[in-house]
């Protein structure tokens, strides 16, 4: 007996080593495990911010070309109203789902940021289906929709803690006739 005891040390030793090994494993594999998860919720997050904005560019370069047709915009390729009706109908369709998706995954700083960009948008679209020919009136819209566009993108890099973009103006050079 006097054996079993003097061993009894050594023994509580090895098993509390072993719950202690035990709990930093599961410890470990529950951190990584969130880590994973939390990385894989970002990936989402920005395609979905990614595909928003890209359904809403598909959008804006459509009201430039028929903006082009009424003479309103530079856009090298104007389109007609009745030439656009159907891609802007798609577009339009796309936006909705797209929509969906960022109300579900984004954060709300960017979902408000979303709804003032795609506010300006729509009243792009409402511009051309009245038909205005006012170049400044569309120049002031392209100015806010540029806006809501740097904004919308400020709050992506803000919630995926991306580092600051650029705002950037496209510098097209002037064509002469």
């Amino acid at each position: 007996m006097s054996a079993f005891i003097q061993q009894l040390p050594a023994l509580i030793g090895v098993v509390i080593g072993a719950l202690g090994s035990y709990f930093a494993v599961v410890r470990s594999d529950r951190a990584r495990f969130r880590r994973e998860q939390a990385a894989r919720w970002e990936e989402r997050r920005l395609a979905v911010y990614i595909d928003y904005a890209r359904t809403l560019k598909k959008t804006i370069t459509l009201a430039c070309r028929v903006a082009s047709h009424f003479g309103n915009d530079p856009h090298p390729h104007p389109l007609s109203p009745e030439e656009a009706a159907p891609q802007l109908a798609a577009a339009t369709l796309a936006r909705d789902p797209d929509g969906e998706a960022l109300l579900l995954m984004g954060s709300p700083q960017v979902v408000e940021k979303a709804r003032v960009w795609v506010t300006v948008v729509l009243e792009m679209e409402q511009f051309l289906r009245d038909g205005t020919r006012d170049p400044a009136a569309w120049q002031a819209l392209l100015e806010r929709h540029r806006g809501g566009r740097d904004g919308y993108y400020a709050a992506v890099r803000e919630d995926l803690a991306l580092p600051p973009g650029l705002t950037v103006r496209w510098q097209l050079p002037v064509q002469s006739s």
